[in-house]
Formats: C-alpha cells, sequence, structure tokens
C-alpha cells in the first residue's frame, strides 16, 4: 500500500478573481502532470468551457489557465496534503487542509467559492465554518468517478455563470 504523502498544486488566480473552484486533492493523473485535472477522462475542462463560452479542452495547458484568468476564476483545493493510494476521494487519509479562509482574504473581489465534488465541499465548508461571507457553491464532482450523466453535471455548473466575466 502507499503511503507517500501527495502534496497539491499552488493556486491560480489573478488579484481579482471572482470565483474560486476548489477540488479536494488533485488526482495521481493531476500530480504526475503537475497540472489540474489532467486526467483525460475528467470532465472538468468541458464544463466550465460551457460556463464561459469556450472550448477550453481544445486548448494547451497554460492557455487555459489564461482563459480561466481572463474571466476571473480561480483554482486550487481544499487539501493542501493527505496520504491516498491512487486517485479517489474516499481513500484520502490524514489530511492537511489549505489555509482557505487566509488567501481568500488576499482577493477582495471575489464572491464565491464552488466546490468540485461532495468531498471539496464536506471538508471545505469545515475549514471556512464561520471565517467567510462567500457564496459557496457545492457542485457535482466533474470526476469520472462520478457517473452522472455530463449533461446534469453541466447544468449544476451553469450557476457559476454570474461569477464569471471579463
Amino acid at each position: 500500500m502507499d503511503v507517500t504523502i501527495k502534496h497539491g498544486l499552488p493556486p491560480v488566480a489573478r488579484s481579482d478573481a471572482r470565483l474560486f473552484i476548489l477540488g479536494s486533492l488533485p488526482g495521481d493523473a493531476s500530480l504526475a502532470a503537475a497540472r489540474y485535472y489532467a486526467h483525460p477522462r475528467n470532465g472538468f475542462w468541458r464544463l466550465v468551457g460551457q460556463v464561459i463560452g469556450e472550448d477550453l479542452a481544445s486548448l494547451d495547458y497554460p492557455a487555459r489557465l489564461e482563459r480561466l484568468k481572463a474571466h476571473r476564476i480561480g483554482l486550487w483545493d481544499v487539501v493542501a496534503h493527505a496520504t491516498r493510494p491512487g486517485s479517489l476521494d474516499q481513500a484520502i487519509r490524514g489530511a492537511g487542509h489549505n489555509p482557505l479562509a487566509d488567501y481568500f482574504g488576499g482577493f477582495p473581489q471575489l464572491e464565491a467559492i464552488a466546490f468540485n465534488g461532495a468531498t471539496a465541499a464536506a471538508a471545505g465548508r469545515r475549514v471556512l465554518q464561520g471565517a467567510t461571507a462567500l457564496t459557496l457553491i457545492d457542485l457535482p464532482s466533474s470526476s469520472p468517478a462520478n457517473t452522472r450523466p455530463f449533461e446534469e453535471k453541466a447544468r449544476a455548473w451553469a450557476a457559476l455563470r454570474r461569477y464569471c466575466g471579463e
């Protein structure tokens, strides 16, 4: 059993971000590539692309990040480090959390935090409890492990539109 501590990726955002999307802890494919949502079956880039009206999935990774930042969207994760065999959230153990409230205090135009999946939502809401007046949005996970139809996920993710814009 792999007991290596896995560390998340650094946040990606511009100082005028209005929305942050938080995952739990990047999966093994993302950690190996040092890129958010690198697994080819993860629907994240398609879902956010629909939200902002751009085909992010067809862009290279640096261009994807630039388009997110242009739309005032930041990315990060709730979990800073943990042990986890494989990539499933259910296997996360000994999680240390990112200092979300302190970090988000540096974004004066931030309006909302969206949690990508139930694990991110549960842990993120616990970490932020009473520490923010921001709108908190729970989203169905973009992970291929979440077998809900893409269209159903996209309807839920459409709630982010009001927080995105150049």
